[in-house]
């Protein structure tokens, strides 16, 4: 019987799993957290919720957000891991 185990990480404290089940990650990337008002010493960030490329894979486009323009880095980034074992694992 085969299990799925679904763990997502994404704070500093990330860790690798050293496990010899078959391993499928994804990663997307989430709201932008660019500061916009650093440069006067405040804090504003402009609300784009979601990455969205601008051009297609493998372009210099498809790292710039179509819906605010930044560039991927300042989007959170989320990776979800899926670890699937044939039988119990823990």
């Amino acid at each position: 019987m085969k299990k799925r185990v679904v763990r997502r990480e994404g704070g500093p404290n990330r860790r690798s799993s050293s496990s010899s089940s078959p391993v499928v990650q994804s990663v997307r990337h989430a709201e932008c957290q660019k500061n916009h008002a650093a440069n006067i010493g405040g804090y504003a960030v402009d609300g784009c919720r979601e990455f969205m490329p601008s051009g297609e894979e493998g372009t210099n486009g498809a790292l710039l957000c179509a819906a605010c323009g930044c560039h991927r880095n300042f989007h959170r980034r989320e990776v979800e891991i899926e670890v699937v074992c044939e039988s119990s694992c823990s």
